[in-house]
């Protein structure tokens, strides 16, 4: 309070210029400097000066102000030199951190080719060992496959030689063959080979059998499919390869023979006993020129034909309509006379005064009840008439059914008749056949195989003998020798390290003459050279194909008349004339679709500039698409505007 009562007599007698006589007492003054007057006297005191006063302190903040603005400028000059001079020092020693960052990027640039190359050198005698390592595995394969291999041809002519040995023991019996395939004390005794023999000759005879049965259609429930006709030939050559593995050839060979013969006995007992007339006269039919003929028809000869009883039910049936016609329009024609006089009675009674009297009544009661009974009798006509006509018809009806039994009948004679010729055809080839197999068979197995038996026993047994030498050498043969890397102090290349010397000039030459890759192995050139001569064949037969199709369209060409002027301009008119027809119509719709395009362009373009002249375009200036930035984009689409309008204007 002391210091506010002591700063408030300074404002007045500074500010205020009153002498201090003239100032009021310190009582008074206290008393205004307590309660609320204290924060008002204090703001006074602070804030509230004289005018003169103020202009002075004006003066001098702007004079503060322009000292402080020199002082700003000296300093920020300072500055800037200051500033210039430490960015040149960093700048020189920006450079010498850069060139001594240049070298050593140089040396490790150095540093990391010679690790390249060593590296580069290391990776190839990696490769290199790696090759060789696979290529000494692969021989080791090899080796054991061959092994196996040898091992497995070693112990099938083995077998084939037991099977051979146990053959040739067998093959020395002496089997005795029965007469009859028939009786208890016969089928018992008889070999095994026969009995496998006819099961097989048995089991290829059913098979043709359901062939023909099918192709004749005869049981169409029993058709084979080809899948299931592949299985059961598939089947009887196994069992086939099993019988001639199982027995000696001239065992099979007899056992044919034997089953041949007994088919040949009964072939000719039933030829013998069959007679085709007797069985075709107990039929009712008769053999007269390679037709059948029914006998039954001929003796009932005095039966009318079916083509005549046929035209007569259809000439009755006709009559009978003719009539059912006319007594339709007659019945028509009558009613309609019934209903004119009726109308004329109920007329002629409504206009007559004296409607009581019973003389006009009776005659015309008579006339309707006459009228009515003719009506009648025509009514019932129509109805007996159509009852006719419906028996006609059921008549005509089972005649036709029984005409198509006739004609059906007739159908399955002649299909009777040819299966009956296709079986006797049939048993005559099958005959001829038997024979022809029993010689051929007969000639095989005394020129083709008897001859050759001893060859390939020989053949077996020298073979044998071989493998088992090479096989003996080979165990012999030390693995640790073919890995030969250094040859005098040389690495030997991977490509001489191979088995099949692929390297030499015949195997190169053979190779590129079949166009074989020379990684191929030599086993697998004569597949590939199959397969060559496949792709040649098929080429040949394309290039053949091709020369016969361009000769055939030479000779078509040739034979084609020449143009028609007339012809052609014709057709041109009328192409031009669909052309106008389907054409037009889509040229007007797209000129309309254009128009509407080009109307809409202004906004198009107005959207555009408006999207390009946005405010947010300056927000991403350091963006840039293919080399340019945003506002270097908006710079070049003004400019190709703004040429774009003066040629418009042009």
């Amino acid at each position: 309070m002391g210091s506010l009562l002591q700063e408030l007599k300074r404002w007045a007698t500074e500010e205020l210029e009153l002498a201090p006589q003239k100032l009021p007492q310190d009582s008074y003054m206290k008393t205004l400097c307590v309660g609320s007057g204290a924060s008002i006297w204090k703001y006074i005191t602070q804030h509230v000066y004289r005018e003169r006063n103020v202009r002075v302190m004006r003066g001098n903040l702007q004079w503060y102000n322009i000292l402080q603005a020199k002082e700003l400028k000296q300093v920020d000059s300072e500055n800037k030199d200051v500033r210039r001079l430490e960015l040149l020092a960093e700048v020189e020693e920006l450079q010498t951190e850069l060139s001594q960052l240049d070298q050593k990027i140089c040396t490790v640039e150095e540093q990391l080719a010679n690790e390249e190359q060593s590296a580069a050198g290391h990776w190839e005698q990696y490769e290199d060992s790696r090759l060789r390592e696979l290529m000494i595995n692969a021989f080791r394969q090899r080796c054991v496959q061959e092994r196996d291999s040898l091992t497995e041809d070693t112990r099938q002519i083995h077998n084939q030689r037991r099977d051979t040995e146990q053959l040739s023991r067998r093959s020395k019996e002496q089997l005795v063959f029965g007469l009859s395939d028939h009786g208890g004390a016969g089928t018992a005794a008889e070999p095994l080979v026969l009995r496998d023999v006819r099961e097989l000759c048995n089991e290829r005879v059913l098979f043709f059998q359901s062939l023909q049965e099918n192709a004749l259609k005869i049981i169409p429930s029993a058709e084979f499919s080809l899948e299931q006709r592949n299985a059961a030939y598939r089947h009887w050559i196994s069992a086939v390869e099993d019988v001639l593995n199982f027995h000696p050839p001239n065992q099979v060979l007899l056992a044919l023979q034997a089953l041949a013969s007994r088919q040949q006995r009964a072939l000719e007992e039933k030829t013998a006993s069959l007679n085709v007339e007797d069985d075709l006269s107990a039929l009712g039919f008769r053999c007269e020129s390679d037709h059948l003929l029914d006998m039954s028809v001929e003796e009932e000869g005095d039966l009318p034909p079916v083509s005549s009883l046929m035209q007569s039910a259809w000439e009755d049936v006709e009559a009978r309509y003719l009539q059912l016609v006319a007594v339709r329009s007659r019945a028509q024609l009558l009613q309609t006379e019934v209903s004119a006089l009726m109308k004329q009675a109920q007329l002629k009674l409504r206009m007559q005064d004296d409607p009581a009297d019973p003389s006009t009544r009776t005659e015309l009661e008579g006339r309707v009840v006459w009228q009515t009974a003719v009506r009648d009798s025509v009514r019932e006509q129509c109805i007996h008439l159509q009852v006719r006509n419906r028996e006609r018809q059921e008549a005509l009806r089972k005649l036709r059914a029984q005409w198509q039994s006739v004609m059906d009948y007739r159908v399955l004679v002649d299909v009777r008749q040819e299966q009956i010729r296709s079986l006797i055809k049939g048993n005559s080839s099958v005959k001829a056949e038997l024979a022809c197999a029993h010689s051929e068979l007969r000639w095989f197995v005394q020129e083709k195989l008897s001859p050759q038996f001893d060859g390939v026993i020989r053949a077996a047994n020298g073979l044998r003998n071989s493998i088992s030498q090479e096989a003996k050498l080979f165990s012999s043969v030390n693995l640790a020798t073919l890995d030969c890397r250094v040859v005098a102090r040389e690495r030997v290349p991977v490509q001489e390290l191979s088995l099949y010397r692929a390297n030499s000039p015949a195997f190169r030459g053979i190779s590129q003459s079949l166009s074989a890759p020379m990684y191929l192995a030599p086993e697998e050139l004569c597949s590939h050279t199959a397969s060559r001569k496949l792709e040649l064949r098929v080429l040949r037969c394309l290039l053949h194909w091709c020369s016969t199709s361009l000769d055939a369209v030479q000779r078509r060409t040739a034979q084609l008349p020449a143009p028609s002027q007339q012809a052609l301009l014709e057709r041109m008119k009328v192409e031009d004339a669909d052309v106008l027809q389907s054409l037009l119509p889509r040229v007007h719709e797209l000129t309309h679709k254009c128009s509407k395009g080009l109307t809409y362009g202004s906004r198009v373009n107005t959207a555009i500039t408006h999207w390009w002249e946005q405010p947010a375009q300056f927000v991403i200036p350091e963006m840039q698409r293919e080399g340019l930035t945003f506002c270097q984009w908006l710079q070049r689409w003004k400019l190709a505007t703004k040429g774009l309008c003066q040629q418009l204007n042009q």
